[in-house]
């Protein structure tokens, strides 16, 4: 029996039987070389077939494909669920919020621009002198700047009998109709049909006349220019007047 002989683990040993040999006891003829049994799966220490300690270069390749692919996969599908999640906007700075401009009132069109006598004062301020205004009667017309809608309206100012002077809109009141002061009692007489012994305020849309050495009544109180004749409401809006020095000063309009 060979002293090297190599036993497969996954096959017993076969009973002896006396007198019989063994198949294990025949000796190889000459010239012929003794193979060992060798078990599936069992590669002897001294074999050359590769082991796992140096693993073959085209695994290595396909593994490190793996990765890449695995990677390039995640990047995609992480970037896909940003752009699908809204984005909120960062809220706004108290300072950084645009300030609506406040609307201010349109001034004059063009036409009214065209209409208006740029050599006439414009009130609140002074509008006339006592000199120009030294005698009973006198008037000088001005424009008012409306705070409200900051146009311009006809106003006048009148030097009254007993050295008062009286400021007052030539726009009649709850109208648009534009009021006239008549020195010309004739005139009063053909158009308006009015007797009077003075200069009066009246109004040519519906022919009211106004006095203004009388007082009437309006929603503010008492103001000159009591209704004579005609359908008007009230007397002619008033502005406070004012002197100062030789200068006559329009203040605030009634209200």
């Amino acid at each position: 029996m060979p002293e090297n002989k190599i036993l497969d683990p996954f096959k017993p040993s076969q009973p002896r039987i006396p007198g019989v040999s063994a198949p294990e006891d025949k000796v190889p003829e000459s010239g012929e070389a003794e193979e060992a049994y060798v078990s599936p799966g069992f590669i002897p220490p001294s074999s050359s077939a590769p082991t796992n300690d140096n693993p073959p270069p085209l695994k290595l390749l396909w593994v490190g494909l793996a990765l890449t692919g695995a990677l390039t996969t995640a990047f995609l599908l992480f970037g896909l669920k940003q752009k699908s999640v809204p984005v909120k906007p960062a809220p706004i700075a108290e300072s950084a919020k645009p300030v609506t401009p406040i609307a201010e009132p349109p001034a004059e069109s063009s036409a009214e621009l065209r209409a208006l006598d740029p050599k006439l004062p414009v009130g609140p301020g002074a509008v006339a002198t006592k000199s120009q205004l030294s005698k009973p009667w006198a008037a000088s017309r001005f424009y008012y700047r409306d705070p409200v809608t900051l146009k311009r309206l006809p106003a006048m100012v009148v030097h009254l009998p007993g050295g008062s002077f009286w400021g007052f809109s030539l726009v009649e009141p709850f109208g648009s109709c534009q009021l006239e002061y008549v020195t010309d009692l004739r005139k009063l007489q053909a158009t308006y049909g009015f007797d009077a012994a003075h200069p009066m305020v009246a109004d040519p849309c519906n022919g009211t006349v106004f006095d203004l050495t009388q007082y009437g009544n309006a929603p503010s109180g008492l103001v000159r220019g009591e209704i004579q004749k005609g359908p008007g409401w009230r007397p002619p809006t008033a502005i406070e007047i004012r002197l100062q020095g030789n200068q006559i000063i329009a203040g605030s309009m009634e209200r």
